[in-house]
């Protein structure tokens, strides 16, 4: 059974919808490739599938561990490069909250957040810059 279906809608912007549930995601090409840049660009929203990808990861192994996981953000930097024009390097950087992590919570949620499926199918050639900010 299909995952998605997506439909363009004209003006470089297409609408994609979640088959299960129903919900829509629209994207807009950035200004730099003729869009207007109003929505996310697919390529936004890869290097967004990479963030939040790896924060569920870490919120399986928290919970799988009982490692407290809350108030948890990151921020994501999508660096472009041409010739051929290609996502160069995703940069995420986690704030990982107040809590005060042992050396063993912050590797097994390092670790969780490195191997998760978005990042382990992007290509080798793709920079993933990750960084933690523990308190």
């Amino acid at each position: 059974m299909e995952t998605i279906r997506t439909i363009y809608l004209g003006d470089l912007r297409t609408e994609a919808e979640h088959v299960k549930s129903g919900e829509k995601i629209i994207t807009d090409a950035p200004v730099d490739n003729q869009g207007k840049g109003e929505a996310f660009s697919p390529t936004d929203l890869m290097s967004a599938s990479l963030g939040s990808c790896m924060m569920t990861l870490m919120g399986i192994a928290a919970r799988t561990h009982e490692i407290p996981f809350e108030n948890i953000g990151c921020k994501i930097t999508k660096i472009m490069a041409a010739n051929p024009r290609r996502v160069q390097e995703i940069v995420v950087e986690f704030d990982m909250g107040s809590t005060k992590y042992s050396d063993k919570e912050k590797s097994i949620l390092s670790n969780a957040a490195k191997t998760c499926p978005v990042a382990l199918s992007l290509h080798p050639d793709l920079l993933q810059t990750v960084s933690f900010n523990f308190s």
